[in-house]
């Protein structure tokens, strides 16, 4: 196989493994994606053309190892067009994305090929397989097939054009959003600032610096900025501002617009589920999850949404009196319920986040994520300095099983930034897997990373987080578990590589640790005085966890409802995606005073890629499985049980997609959940 001309800069030999990015310049990804391109095509061509029947190993296990600089090439480029993206890098994106589209629809579209994995496929009873193996062989063969190995030639033709034009509007989707949160802020004065604590005063300060207004104070769309002047800021004036351009990402019209995307991309995404024989497109994505079905989708999240919204209700008349008693008489508008609801937790439990912040230093509780490991799991983490990243703000750790041998490497990019698109995620650079790679390499370990947007200090301080902040840093770091821990074969059901309505139970369920009392009690410690949490305050912490609970489950669940809304059979096709938004939350119910999490224009999970498309429900259902897990250890009185948590660690964390999620959920709980006990820890009973 010939090698990229850029194989010097892309042969991952930097230190630890790590590409070499301090080599790599945008300009070099279009010359490397071009040979790289060329050298699967080589792979896959010569397993297709095989002269030998086909067996599990020059078939299956060769599809699982061709490409590899495709791979490395792909890896790199996807995950700094996400975290660090620069003009370059977007117009590339537009470029390659509908290629590589197109690239695999010629993979699962080619009938030699497909005709040697149906072969297998149709002999796997006689085939001597590993439970591993036939799960793998399963899965290559349902992904052709969804992928269009059976149709005719000419609709083969026609879904792989969708295909590419699908992955064309994505990656639109995404940097029209990246755009809007880029080129909006808003310039306060003095005035601007009452009632907003240090914290926030500091990062707004730092961002309208990265803005070239020294000196000012900017509010920005991070979510690290937005979401604590909305619950600090006095005036509503500013809020209500800064909330209607928040929202109102994507649909702003000028080349950033994104309804027209959504309109072709709702389009498109039936006329594919069509081709390939399903009545909506949410049949098609839901077919190989564990809910399988809309209808399973539906029951859940409308269960949900009643009890949401009858808890919301009750939570709005609260807010409604406490706006009269600071002597208004507005009703509560949405840029109104983070901040008067941040005054009623701090009337209920008499504590705020100006005073619990200084406990929770972003150091200390990455500290705490890593003590969890530790002490389920047995891993310990180590940070290496002075190892260069693909931005200078990116951590390098190691990871370390037990007997001190080389796990994983672990990076933490922890800070928003300009080139980085908003929100918090988990990705890799390298999965992990135990196959015979070229040159007689045995394997390869993980390399991983957590993307967050945090607001960064000024220099000389310390980051301090909010509680949500730091639950989303264990979430992030459950994901990266889940594929520091894998321990598989095969590639293709490595780490998270699972249902995506199972790939958010090792996040969630890890969110629990954070708020047990004695890893609070241990981490949770002053940023001046090093003294731990009083007590009193970690039981407020503690007692609050259910507060405003219906707010934040009807923000979730009408989401969840619009995105299965608009992927389920409709007799006329979207036109006016507003239109239809607006219409579908009428028919809910939505209260006026929330709106949805993720309004459609910016709904990334949805229409930025295929991920989450009509799966956005997914971290519900998977935190129905994520509270009757931890009610697990709950059970035995020990949150760190070793039994539990080996059972843990062998069948929900390094199984990876290598078992039926179903049967490797009973195999560590002996049972499947109900919904009761996430609505009774939601607080929504």
């Amino acid at each position: 196989m010939s090698k990229s001309p850029n194989a010097e800069i892309f042969n991952w030999s930097g230190q630890m493994g790590l590409p070499r990015f301090n080599l790599i310049e945008s300009e070099d990804f279009k010359a490397a994606f071009d040979q790289a391109l060329i050298s699967d095509r080589a792979d896959i061509d010569a397993i297709a053309e095989s002269a030998a029947s086909p067996t599990f190993a020059n078939t299956i296990e060769a599809l699982e190892l061709a490409g590899e600089e495709l791979s490395q090439v792909g890896a790199i480029f996807w995950n700094l067009s996400g975290s660090h993206s620069n003009d370059i890098l977007r117009a590339l994106e537009r470029e390659i994305a509908p290629q590589l589209s197109k690239h695999g629809t010629i993979t699962t579209t080619n009938k030699k090929l497909f005709d040697r994995i149906d072969a297998l496929w149709q002999r796997r009873d006689n085939l001597p397989l590993t439970g591993e193996q036939l799960r793998v062989l399963e899965r290559k063969w349902k992904a052709f097939v969804r992928g269009g190995a059976s149709l005719n030639r000419d609709d083969q033709k026609r879904l792989g054009d969708i295909n590419a034009r699908l992955a064309q509007l994505g990656a639109s989707f995404s940097q029209n959003i990246l755009a809007d949160e880029a080129d909006w802020a808003l310039l306060v004065d003095a005035d601007g600032l009452s009632g907003l604590p240090d914290f926030v005063i500091d990062a707004m300060q730092a961002a309208a610096d990265e803005r070239g207004h020294e000196g000012k104070h900017a509010v920005t769309l991070s979510r690290s900025i937005i979401e604590p002047f909305l619950i600090f800021s006095e005036r509503r004036d500013l809020r209500e501002q800064a909330f209607e351009a928040w929202t109102a990402r994507g649909e702003r019209g000028g080349d950033t617009d994104n309804l027209a995307n959504v309109r072709e991309t709702v389009a498109l995404r039936q006329e594919k589920a069509g081709l390939l024989g399903y009545e909506s497109f949410a049949d098609f994505k839901l077919e190989d999850q564990m809910a399988k079905r809309p209808g399973a989708v539906i029951d859940l999240l409308e269960t949900v949404w009643e009890k949401a919204k009858d808890k919301a209700a009750v939570e709005e008349q609260e807010l409604a009196a406490l706006v009269a008693e600071h002597g208004h008489n507005h009703e509560v508008a949405p840029w109104d319920w983070r901040h008067y609801a941040e005054k009623l937790r701090t009337q209920k439990f008499t504590f705020n986040e100006t005073g619990l912040k200084p406990y929770l230093a972003l150091d200390n509780i990455i500290a705490a994520a890593f003590d969890v490991a530790n002490r389920l799991f047995g891993v310990s983490i180590k940070e290496h300095e002075g190892i260069v990243a693909y931005h200078k703000d990116v951590r390098v750790f190691e990871v370390l099983n037990a007997d001190g041998s080389h796990r994983a490497v672990f990076l933490g990019d922890y800070f928003a930034r300009a080139s980085k698109r908003s929100g918090a995620w988990m990705s890799g650079f390298q999965s992990q897997h135990k196959l015979t790679m070229a040159e007689g390499r045995q394997g390869q370990t993980p390399i991983i990373v957590n993307v967050m947007n945090f607001a960064k200090a000024p220099a000389g301080q310390q980051t301090l987080l909010s509680m949500d902040d730091a639950r989303t840093l264990f979430h992030e770091f459950g994901h990266a578990l889940h594929g520091i821990l894998s321990n598989v074969t095969h590639p293709s059901v490595s780490g998270t590589s699972v249902a995506r309505d199972f790939v958010e139970l090792p996040s969630q369920v890890y969110e629990h640790w954070l708020t047990v009392p004695e890893i609070l009690a241990k981490h949770a410690r002053h940023v001046e005085t090093g003294e731990a949490m009083p007590q009193e305050l970690l039981n407020k912490v503690l007692a609050a966890q259910t507060f405003n609970a219906g707010f934040g489950a009807v923000e979730f669940t009408a989401s969840a409802l619009v995105d299965m809304e608009f992927h389920k059979p409709h007799a006329e096709p979207v036109e006016d995606v507003l239109a239809f938004e607006a219409a579908t939350l009428k028919r809910l119910g939505m209260p006026s005073s929330i709106t949805m999490r993720h309004r459609t224009p910016h709904f990334a999970h949805v229409f930025s890629g295929d991920g989450y498309s009509a799966g956005y429900y997914s971290y519900m259902w998977s935190e129905v499985l994520d509270a009757d897990a931890f009610s697990a250890f709950e059970e035995v009185k020990n949150p760190f049980d070793t039994e539990l948590a080996k059972r843990l660690h062998d069948h929900i964390y390094s199984a990876g997609g290598s078992v039926d999620p179903e049967d490797t959920y009973k195999a560590f709980r002996g049972k499947m959940p109900s919904v009761d006990a996430m609505i009774e820890k939601r607080g929504l009973a």
